[in-house]
């Protein structure tokens, strides 16, 4: 308005006094100043302290970057930074520091600003663990990890299944290549709960074959909990959990995002994905999507014939409040993949397969690349769509419902005659919806209590048209349960009960194998119970004890009585059966936690699991021969069982910008009706990284930086499965193996976007081996040398 008037006034000015258009311009351009001048204010202060989230100590050698303005300072020795002479206005200040998760803090500067943050840089939380979101209160009480943001986008190709696999105590259990699934502590499938956005992943799990249907990049973390707190889910799992979860829209008005494109040579593979994300108080949303594309991955010495897949997923996440009392999210996503399975698994003889468990090179190889993908091969599409709620009536006090739906399309196509091919042998459809309401307070004294009910109906049935008898039968249940938690903390001690009981329905349609065909239902009606207790010690800040406690029931599924035919996916017959009980367990964990400094920390973890009636998938070392070619067998058993292991963790700061991590993990399992190993137990592992970060942001031009710039060499090591018969299993367990792997990454740092360059080589040496858990050892070699370069550019 001032600039409006000023010019008027001086047209009207030249028109009476005469005055020259140069005069006028002058006279304009100096009364300006003062405007400037009181409009923009560069005198202020931008100073704070970074600490340790863990000790709450100072964290030195901090690096702290004003995005905009292209300026970056070091923290000192007490963890304090500060800026001066910086203008009005809105900026974003990122912390990194060497083990630490890279943080973005928005800042609107209308006068001097103190900004204190702390990092997660304790190494008490070796695998990055991270105490937020929903599962607080689990992580507090069970040993836990959390895989960060920055880590899951780096391996933006991997599967969910490749990236877990990272933490101690974590395995995969695969079918080939593409498909996995993580192992926590001996225990997958029906044994672990997998959590998408904090509902239980509903869909055909029970195979070996059937990996989760989630895609890693829609979350912005990945949390493991291998404890027994775990109360408050369903599944007798008694804590044993992989939570993937997206976190809440950040409360900024500006739109941020990212796009990350990534090249991986061994099956020479595309990943793309992009996420937008934006707050406002009317309504906060971001949306997600991804796609990935493989051809036949290879083997040092050949491809593996038809290992591609094709993948594309999307997600939408909708936030609103009211009044700071009641809060909504609604969260929806699609999954869609198409993989192929080695061609070699699939034998048309006895003789045929007999031979294929002894060679080299697997059957039907062939000697170039292709992206197609043939039979055999999957088809799975999976739908979520959740909405929550969450009332606060007062800062202790809230209530939490839930209720989502999911829908899983299974189709799996096996090398049939006469152009059949095209129709599936296997086409399943599964309807889950699940409701669940918690209620939290705290009492006058202190506890916690946590009060809780869910609800899960499930429906699936095969779909007409196949030609072939149904290796699941056509089953719906109903399962409900409540669970109780109290927790409380006094001084240096914490503990946790918790109780829960399940009821569960099961109406089942099953076919005779014999003609003329006959339906014969069974109704099974299965009760089970669950008690934890946990405790937690910390005589200091650098010193902690947990102690967990659990015994549950684990009703058998439907796989494990009902299972009848080939299950075409891992090339074998399976059966399961009607006579089996539920499975009963206790569970003992004690973990130690030593954090001196920032230098050096040191965890353990031990744990126990005792189980009556252990279910399991037995090998039979028998082949049968059907109209679709010759399969191993596997049957359902039950047995006493004993699982136990130990996961060591370790962290050195050698100096200012070089580290050293290792891990180590040992697990036994054995049959105690028999006094044999347990089957599909895996071989004990470890893994040592040095990494060095260069740790002071390199300045190249007044509109570009280098931050973060950081090597690593890592070596992993498994050894042998030697606690197994060699009658146990079709094949000797393969040897050990050892696996070197290298990644460097840097960020570029511009005034409004961050470009993050990433590359990794994983199997380095080109090693040749085979690996227990991959159910296609038997007729292939795992992936020879890969590598992969990658760009992140985050606005």
């Amino acid at each position: 308005l001032c600039i409006v008037f000023k010019i008027h006034f001086l047209k009207s000015l030249v028109s009476k006094l005469k005055l020259s258009k140069t005069y006028l311009i002058c006279t304009f351009l100096l009364s300006l100043i003062p405007l400037l001048g009181i409009s923009q204010h560069c005198d202020y202060q931008i100073s704070g302290t970074v600490t340790d989230k863990g000790p709450n100590i100072p964290l030195p050698y901090v690096n702290v970057i004003i995005q905009e303005l292209h300026k970056g300072v070091l923290t000192d020795e007490n963890g304090y930074y500060q800026f001066d002479n910086v203008c009005h206005g809105d900026y974003h200040l990122i912390f990194s520091h060497i083990g630490c998760e890279t943080k973005t803090q928005h800042l609107h500067l209308h006068g001097d600003t103190i900004v204190n943050y702390a990092l997660m840089h304790s190494a008490i939380s070796l695998d990055d663990i991270i105490i937020e979101g929903s599962n607080e209160q689990d992580t507090q009480f069970s040993p836990s990890a959390t895989i960060t943001t920055q880590q899951i986008e780096d391996q933006a190709s991997s599967s969910l299944a490749d990236i877990t696999k990272e933490i101690s105590g974590v395995s995969s259990l695969s079918n080939g290549s593409g498909i996995s699934k993580p192992v926590v502590h001996g225990l997958f499938g029906n044994r672990l709960l997998i959590l998408n956005n904090g509902v239980p992943q509903s869909g055909q799990q029970w195979g070996n074959d059937h990996s989760p249907e989630i895609d890693p990049l829609a979350a912005d973390q990945i949390t493991v909990l291998k404890g027994t707190s775990a109360i408050e889910y369903p599944g007798g799992n008694l804590g044993s959990l992989v939570s993937i979860m997206p976190s809440k829209i950040i409360n900024e008005p500006h739109l941020h995002g990212h796009f990350i494109s990534a090249y991986e040579s061994n099956g020479r593979a595309i990943s793309l994905n992009t996420k937008l994300q934006k707050y406002s108080p009317v309504l906060a949303w971001r949306v997600n999507a991804t796609y990935k594309k493989y051809g036949d991955r290879s083997a040092p010495d050949y491809f593996l014939t038809n290992t591609g897949s094709d993948e594309w997923s999307a997600s939408l996440q909708l936030e609103k409040s009211w009044n700071d009392k009641l809060f909504v999210d609604f969260y929806s996503s699609i999954f869609s993949t198409q993989i192929g399975v080695l061609r070699g698994s699939h034998i048309g003889n006895i003789t045929d397969l007999e031979g294929a468990l002894s060679r080299e090179v697997p059957l039907f190889t062939e000697q170039e690349f292709s992206y197609d993908i043939s039979e055999p091969r999957q088809k799975v599409n999976h739908y979520l769509s959740k909405i929550t709620g969450n009332y606060y009536f007062q800062d202790n006090q809230s209530i939490k419902f839930s209720l989502a739906i999911q829908i899983n399309d299974r189709a799996e196509f096996d090398i049939r005659r006469v152009n059949r091919s095209e129709i599936p042998a296997l086409d399943l459809f599964q309807f889950t919806l699940d409701t669940d309401l918690k209620y939290s307070t705290v009492t006058a004294s202190g506890w916690q209590l946590k009060l809780g009910q869910q609800n899960t109906l499930k429906d699936n049935v095969n779909v007409p048209g196949t030609g072939v008898l149904p290796l699941i039968p056509n089953y719906a249940s109903w399962r409900s349960g409540v669970f109780a938690s109290l927790s409380k903390k006094k001084n240096n001690l914490s503990y946790k009960f918790g109780g829960r009981y399940d009821f569960e329905y099961q109406d089942v349609r099953t076919l005779t194998r014999r003609f003329p065909r006959e339906v014969i239902p069974f109704e099974n009606f299965f009760h089970s119970a669950a008690g934890t207790a946990n405790l937690v010690y910390e005589p200091s800040f650098n010193h902690s004890f947990q102690l967990g406690l659990g015994v549950g029931l684990r009703n058998p599924a439907i796989n494990e009585l009902y299972s009848d035919g080939l299950h075409q996916g891992v090339s074998g017959i399976e059966e399961g059966s009607i006579n089996l009980a539920s499975e009963k367990s206790q569970k003992l964990t004690l973990e130690y936690q030593w954090s001196p400094s920032t230098k050096f920390s040191f965890s353990a973890l031990g744990y126990s699991h005792l189980f009556s009636d252990y279910i399991f998938l037995n090998p039979q070392r028998e082949f049968r021969l059907t109209i679709r070619g010759a399969f191993p067998v596997f049957l359902y058993e039950q047995t006493d069982a004993f699982i136990a292991g130990l996961d060591l963790t370790s962290k050195f700061t050698l100096s200012e910008s070089l580290y050293f991590n290792v891990r180590y993990s040992f697990l036994r399992g054995q049959d105690l009706t028999k006094d044999i190993p347990l089957v599909n137990m895996p071989a004990n592992n470890g893994l040592a990284s040095i990494t060095y970060r260069h740790n002071e942001h390199i300045h190249i031009n007044n509109f570009l930086h280098l931050d973060q710039l950081e090597l690593e060499l890592n070596n992993r090591y498994v050894f042998r499965q030697n606690n197994l018969l060699d009658e146990q299993d079709f094949t000797p367990t393969p040897p050990a193996y050892n696996l070197i792997g290298l990644k460097i990454s840097t960020n570029l740092i511009f005034p409004s976007y961050k470009l993050r360059l990433f590359t990794s080589i994983t199997n380095l040496a080109n090693v040749q081996y085979r690996d227990y858990l991959n159910r296609l050892r038997y007729f292939g070699d795992e992936n020879g040398r890969s590598w992969t370069i990658g760009l992140n550019v985050k606005f």
